[in-house]
């Protein structure tokens, strides 16, 4: 049974051993698989470039090894040097690839931040027509007495706008023209140094770079200082919009007071000439009541004047009236307030224009 335990152990002992061997040689396969497609990658790319090198015998044997092929002879190791040279190889490769692929990537950004400008720009105009639009055919060209918009206003309108695009693509033909011409003289320029041999040296090209370089500092602050100017002429724009909104309300204001005004003076007109009326009415009754009560005083009942009971009608109805006068005299006052405070309203929004 001891027996059996210790070769148990010694079994499993084994095969941890054989299980480590196993993960070494693994890994070693691993970077020998990853070391061969490098090797079989850089080449290709030799093969494809046509070049002839002193390594490309001996990369093809351990290729043809690699693939089960049989060699002519026993494929040479390569050498560390070689093995660095390869590998160096590739890694330029694969810089220049990642270099090739940033500057496109930098194209692209570019491009697309010139049509973001182009699109934001455009979103500008667009919003700044619908405005205008809006300013002076849907409102100015509405029609006080239909309540419609007039024809004529948008035709004129269409006619301008038209006008002003036709204006802006001479100007951009004129514009064109005028950069072919700039580019046709300036391949004429290089074209003629490449035939005199006029070509720049490398301290010439230095300096090119240097001068690039302080343009390139110079535009990226004028650029900031256009953003900053696009942001601050976006903020003046908003408020200019935010002010023309409310003048458009103020005048709405102002014409809907003017109307209001001009019907209350007629209410009051209204009211004066009714006043009138019933003061004279009253007026009236009062004399008419005075001589009564005089004749009544008098004792003068038997000689055909009015009776008692007349006389307390007449009493009754001129209270009534007087109770009118005072009604009326109170919606006057009211609307002479009324008046006063829509004249007040008229002052303070011709201030404000």
């Amino acid at each position: 049974m001891s027996n059996n335990g210790v070769t148990m152990l010694e079994d499993d002992a084994d095969v941890e051993d054989v299980a480590a061997m196993l993960d070494d040689v693994m890994r070693e396969v691993e970077g020998l698989e990853l070391e061969n497609s490098v090797f079989e990658n850089y080449l290709e790319r030799q093969a494809a470039a046509g070049g002839e090198g002193g390594d490309r015998p001996a990369i093809q044997a351990a290729g043809a090894a690699k693939r089960g092929q049989p060699a002519a002879h026993k494929p040479p190791k390569l050498a560390t040097s070689q093995k660095n040279d390869i590998a160096t190889g590739v890694l330029e490769l694969k810089r220049k690839e990642m270099d090739d692929a940033r500057k496109a990537a930098d194209k692209l950004v570019d491009t697309l931040k010139a049509v973001l400008e182009e699109t934001e720009t455009r979103i500008a105009e667009l919003k700044k027509d619908a405005y205008e639009f809006k300013r002076d055919v849907v409102v100015g060209g509405e029609s006080m007495r239909t309540g419609r918009t007039k024809a004529e206003t948008v035709t004129e309108y269409m006619d301008e706008k038209l006008r002003t695009r036709e204006m802006a693509v001479e100007k951009l033909k004129l514009k064109n023209q005028t950069l072919k011409t700039s580019v046709q003289r300036a391949e004429l320029d290089l074209k003629t140094k490449e035939e005199t041999g006029d070509v720049l040296h490398y301290i010439d090209f230095h300096q090119l770079q240097i001068e690039n370089k302080q343009h390139v500092s110079k535009l990226d602050g004028l650029n900031a200082e256009l953003l900053r100017l696009k942001v601050t002429g976006a903020a003046a724009t908003s408020s200019l919009n935010e002010v023309k909104d409310e003048l458009q309300a103020l005048l709405a204001e102002d014409t809907q007071c003017a109307k209001d005004m001009e019907l209350r003076q007629g209410l009051v007109a209204k009211l004066d000439k009714d006043m009138g009326k019933v003061a004279a009415q009253v007026a009236a009754e009062r004399k008419t009541a005075k001589r009564l009560a005089q004749d009544t005083a008098s004792g003068s009942e038997g000689s055909g004047m009015p009776q008692v009971l007349d006389y307390v009608g007449q009493k009754a109805e001129l209270f009534e009236l007087s109770q009118v006068l005072q009604t009326w005299e109170r919606k006057v006052e009211i609307m002479e307030m009324a008046a006063k405070k829509t004249r007040s309203l008229k002052r303070q929004a011709t201030k404000r224009h």
